[in-house]
């Protein structure tokens, strides 16, 4: 099967076609945190208020919303694949848009009863479809668009903006506290905020639109021709491709489960230690660590152009190890603004190790015609298992004094992937990515081999 991208015509082309594919990913993202920053304001709006187990079910709601992702995967990957990155992600900020404005427009549980809650499951269940192939996609694009040679700068702006989004929601939620009280925020602002979301969408949409089709028209072409059958196959994926798949899933499995634990857990633990104080300082530690963590991104991709992804990847593997228990343990109980702040930087700079090249090194594992289907449900899988449940772990686990025990789970999960890290990837050799027709080669003659082998 030979599928081939178009190469960028300059690192000036190649920048552009990066803002624009971020600028996307910078919208979705931020619907996506919207959610799990104002949790706590709309949980009364959808659940009836003598509900004791309301803030569970919000949490429930957003981890059953990971299942969509592999499902999301699996199409807007086919779709990629087939008919051109650029379509897919088109269409993907499309729906999502449209489930914000829907959450956005959703009467309460006092108007509609359970309905209301049916409506978030639904909208979260879309979103969770639409993310699903937003990721695999876009990092698929951001690889392909990016340079030789500066592919781990580049591709590192899809987490810029994917904690951006989560910047613009602790962003938005900060100028609600500042100008509206905490009643207001849950009778309507949290409305505001979905509604934001929607609207930005379209500016999007306009923006994909413009940007480069990373996928050659000659293989498009093939597709719709039927020459092409192999181009976003699953078969072809699970048949062919299934270690490369299996990687996939294991680098991220570490990576996800801490990336939520960090970015998500830790913002609400810092949110919930300063509840009974003044509601700006958490909100402004948050924002500003997340500042931090965005502007990492870059920093760690340059890095990785330099001195290679494996050695990144080891970096947070053994440093998450060892610090996954300052996230889950001693931040929670900091009354020290300072020393919250310290802990949850200190945990983001370990971070980025992970964060800023993944999108890469999944990229590098798969040919052109799996690509985004490959980086996509590799990624969805081990993000609905082991990303999208941790903070409704961490809040069972806080509810029943099973903390420590949630604190090995991470852990366990960290040191498993940063063992794949140190044993299976390497710093330098052939890649799908930069190196196509030498992988192709070489796959041929392994199967060749094997053929040798089986008629002995």
């Amino acid at each position: 099967m030979t599928a081939t991208t178009r190469t960028p015509g300059s690192l000036r082309r190649s920048i552009s076609n990066t803002l624009k594919g971020s600028a996307g990913n910078l919208v979705e993202w931020y619907d996506v945190y919207v959610y799990s920053v104002f949790a706590t304001y709309f949980e009364s709006q959808f659940f009836d208020g003598d509900e004791q187990n309301s803030g569970i079910y919000i949490w429930a709601i957003f981890a059953v919303t990971f299942l969509m992702r592999p499902v999301g995967s699996w199409f807007f990957g086919r779709v990629a694949d087939r008919r051109g990155r650029r379509f897919a992600l088109s269409v993907s900020v499309t729906v999502m848009a449209g489930c914000s404005l829907l959450i956005a427009l959703t009467p309460t549980a006092e108007t509609i009863d359970v309905g209301a809650a049916i409506v978030l499951v639904f909208a979260r269940l879309a979103q969770g479809f639409a993310t699903g192939g937003e990721y695999g996609t876009s990092a698929t694009y951001m690889s392909e668009s990016a340079i030789q040679g500066r592919r781990g700068f580049l591709s590192s702006f899809q987490y810029v903006t994917l904690v951006g989004g989560h910047v613009l929601a602790q962003l938005t939620l900060l100028v609600m506290v500042l100008l509206l009280s905490p009643e207001q925020i849950s009778a309507w602002g949290w409305r505001v905020a979905f509604g934001i979301g929607g609207v930005a969408a379209v500016v999007v949409f306009w923006l994909r639109r413009t940007m480069d089709e990373s996928l050659a028209t000659s293989t498009i072409d093939a597709v719709r021709s039927g020459q092409s059958r192999e181009s976003g196959s699953m078969r072809a994926l699970l048949r062919i491709h299934w270690r490369a798949l299996l990687l996939c899933f294991l680098v991220t499995m570490g990576g996800t489960v801490a990336f939520y634990t960090y970015s998500v857990n830790g913002p609400n633990s810092i949110k919930a230690a300063f509840s009974g104080g003044d509601p700006v300082v958490s909100t402004v530690i948050n924002l500003v660590a997340l500042i931090i963590l965005m502007l990492l991104q870059p920093l760690g991709g340059w890095i990785s152009d330099r001195v290679g992804r494996k050695t990144l990847l080891i970096f947070f593997g053994a440093g998450g190890v060892v610090y996954t228990w300052l996230i889950t343990m001693v931040l929670p109980g900091q009354t020290s603004p300072v020393t919250a702040f310290a802990i949850l930087v200190g945990g983001f700079v370990i971070l980025t190790g992970y964060t800023s090249i993944n999108a890469v090194v999944k990229a590098e594992l798969f040919p052109t015609h799996v690509r985004a289907l490959g980086v996509g449900f590799g990624y969805a899988l081990a993000n609905s298992v082991f990303g999208g449940t941790a903070p409704l772990l961490n809040t069972a686990a806080t509810a029943s004094g099973q903390v420590p025990a949630f604190t090995i789970y991470v852990t366990v999960a960290i040191a498993i992937s940063l063992v794949v890290y140190a044993v299976f990837l390497r710093n330098d050799g052939r890649n799908w990515l930069d190196d196509e027709a030498g992988m192709q080669d070489r796959a041929r003659e392994r199967e060749q081999g094997r053929e040798r082998v089986s008629a002995q």
